[in-house]
């Protein structure tokens, strides 16, 4: 048995039963009152599978900010155990990109839509793939594991316990300065910044707005899209 997780002061970890979704228990613990800030994670070995409970006290539309922390708390643990030369990005608006080919991404959900509503909790979830689901190497070359880009060393409960520091620092950051030192940080991370793409849906990404909402062009107009529509319903 690896030995547990060690978590920074105000976070704690829980683990989750074999065959249970961590996300799926992060958000019914969540929805009986488990204390923010508990993370409930999954001991795969092929796997890092994790979710973070947060209890807001700003609205929907800011709180949902909190998901590009995670992403950044993500990236740079990643940075820290992964070889220098292995570069990570993000797609917009729940994908985390190793060396320009997908390697998990992150997935969240509150008890309200309403982006002027107070949310009650909010549950951001990660998931990064350590080893392949398929036969051959190069087989899906949009999709990738850490294996495959040279960071057999790392294992999922160092990335756990490396990702929880990096977060927490960075909800920090995000509670003490808003959200424009955390899209400073995040937008050089993001590869399709500038760029036509095609998910979630076709345009030219042009960029965050100040309450983190994807600016997507097409011909002349401009529509938002917020985090807020990709979360999923508890």
């Amino acid at each position: 048995m690896s030995q547990s997780p060690q978590f920074p002061p105000l976070l704690s970890g829980e683990v989750v039963p074999r065959h249970t979704d961590p996300f799926d228990k992060a958000v019914s613990s969540a929805i009986a009152g488990v204390d923010s800030g508990t993370i409930f994670y999954s001991e795969e070995s092929d796997t890092l599978r994790a979710a973070l409970v947060l209890a807001p006290e700003t609205p929907l539309e800011e709180a949902i900010q909190a998901v590009y922390v995670a992403q950044i708390g993500l990236a740079e643990s990643l940075g820290a155990l992964a070889p220098p030369e292995v570069p990570v990005f993000f797609q917009w608006p729940d994908r985390i990109k190793v060396n320009g080919a997908v390697c998990g991404g992150v997935r969240f959900a509150a008890d309200v839509s309403d982006p002027r509503a107070h949310p009650n909790w909010l549950v951001i979830g990660i998931q990064v793939p350590f080893t392949s689901t398929t036969n051959e190497p190069g087989e899906n070359p949009d999709e990738t594991c850490l294996q495959e880009e040279g960071c057999a060393e790392i294992t999922p409960m160092a990335l756990l316990e490396s990702w929880s520091k990096h977060t927490l620092l960075w909800l920090t950051y995000f509670m003490d300065d808003g959200f424009k030192r955390i899209h400073n940080e995040w937008r050089p991370r993001c590869d399709t910044l500038g760029q036509q793409i095609e998910y979630p849906r076709p345009g030219l990404f042009v960029g965050l707005d100040d309450k983190g909402r994807m600016l997507l062009r097409q011909d002349v107009m401009t529509e938002t899209l917020s985090l807020i529509e990709f979360a999923e319903h508890a």
